[in-house]
C-alpha cells in the first residue's frame, strides 16, 4: 500500500506511522527522518537543506520533494510506503502526484486522524520530559510521574519543553490549519481520504486505521 499520513500537531502521527508501517510490513517515510539521514550521510541534498536550516531559512519545496524521491526509489518501497510529514502543502501535494505519475504508481489512501483541538491541546501541553534523558517522557494527566517533577527512571527534573507550551501548541495548530490541511481536500476531491477518530487508547486508533484502510480499499 502507499499511503499518506496526515493529521494535527498531537494526533499521534508519529506513533500511529511506526505501527501502521510494522503491521503492513512497508517503510515509514517521515520528513525529519529524511532531512537528518541525508544530512548524516552529507548528500548534496543534505548539504543543501542544512544551508537553508543554518540561515534559519526554510527547506524550499523542491529539496524535500527531492529527497522524497531518492527514498520512495529505493528496493524496500517498492512494495508500497507511508509518508509522514510530506506532503505538506498543496503545492508538495500535486508534485508527489506528478512523481508518481512519472513512475506509473498511485497512492491507496490518505488516512486523516482526526483530534479535537482542545484534546490536541492537552495532549501536548501536559507532556513533560527529563532534562537526564529525553528519551523518558511522562504526561501530567496520562502518565504522571511517582512524585511531580521528578523522572522515575533515573531521577532527573521533569520540564515542559518550550515548544509544548500552550500557546506555541496553537500557534503550531494554526499553521496547519493554514498550510497542510487544505491537502485533506485536494484528496478528497480524488476519492483517497480515510478519516478516523485518533482519540482514544493507542491499541484502538491503531485497528481503527487499518480497519478504515481496508475499507476504503
Amino acid at each position: 500500500m502507499r499511503i499518506v499520513l496526515v493529521g494535527p500537531p498531537g494526533a499521534g502521527k508519529g506513533t500511529q506511522a511506526t505501527r501502521l508501517a510494522e503491521k503492513l510490513r512497508i517503510p515509514h517515510i517521515s520528513t525529519g527522518d529524511l532531512f537528518r539521514a541525508n544530512i548524516s550521510r552529507q548528500t548534496e541534498l543534505g548539504k543543501l537543506a542544512k544551508s537553508y536550516m543554518d540561515a534559519g531559512d526554510l527547506v524550499p519545496d523542491e529539496v524535500t520533494i527531492a529527497m522524497a524521491k531518492d527514498r520512495m526509489a529505493q528496493p524496500d518501497a517498492e512494495g508500497g510506503f507511508l509518508l509522514d510529514g510530506f506532503p505538506r502543502n498543496v503545492s508538495q501535494a500535486e508534485a508527489l502526484d506528478e512523481l508518481l505519475k512519472t513512475e506509473g504508481i498511485e497512492l491507496d489512501a490518505v488516512l486523516d486522524l482526526e483530534a479535537p483541538e482542545d484534546e490536541v491541546v492537552k495532549r501536548i501541553a501536559g507532556r513533560r520530559v527529563c532534562r537526564k534523558d529525553s528519551a523518558h517522557v511522562f504526561h501530567v494527566t496520562y502518565s504522571p510521574p511517582e512524585r511531580d517533577g521528578v523522572c522515575d527512571h533515573c531521577g532527573g527534573e521533569l520540564y515542559q519543553r518550550d515548544d509544548d507550551s500552550e500557546e506555541t501548541v496553537r500557534t503550531r495548530l494554526e499553521v496547519y490549519h493554514t498550510q497542510t490541511e487544505p491537502i485533506i481536500g485536494y484528496y478528497r476531491a480524488q476519492g483517497l481520504v480515510v478519516t478516523i477518530s485518533a482519540t482514544g487508547p493507542v491499541d484502538e486508533v491503531t485497528g481503527r486505521a487499518l480497519e478504515a484502510l481496508k475499507s476504503g480499499q
